[in-house]
């Protein structure tokens, strides 16, 4: 059975920085692209970012280069998004996605697993 666990949301100021991770089970981490998404209240799925088997490939939704940086640790199974300079418009909930094969993702429709989510919310 797979599983993806978020953690790490939470309450923060705008300008602050949070890390999320992604604990992931079930699975052969090391053989699957995972990446994020958020939802915003009343707003649709975003795609935030997407990281290749060995950490090399990675892409980011174009209004967020810069600010966040995508990383795994294979050997602890584990997927991290460092949020740095979070503005009110990051509040969202995020959502660990993993996809097996040799394909990265960039829609929901592209997703094999997803976690739960975790709320991040930026206060001014």
């Amino acid at each position: 059975q797979v599983q993806l666990v978020e953690s790490g949301g939470g309450l923060v100021q705008a300008g602050d920085s949070l890390t999320l991770s992604c604990a992931a089970s079930g699975l052969t981490f090391g053989t699957y692209y995972m990446g994020w998404f958020r939802q915003a209240p009343g707003k649709a799925l975003e795609f935030v970012a997407v990281i290749g088997w060995s950490g090399i490939y990675r892409q980011y939704a174009d209004s967020l280069k810069g600010r966040f940086t995508i990383s795994r640790d294979n050997a602890a199974s584990t997927l991290y998004l460092q949020m740095n300079d979070l503005k009110l418009e990051d509040t969202a909930v995020y959502y660990c996605a993993g996809r097996g094969g040799v394909i990265p993702f960039s829609t929901d429709g592209d997703v094999d697993y997803w976690g739960q989510g975790t709320q991040v919310t930026v206060s001014s």
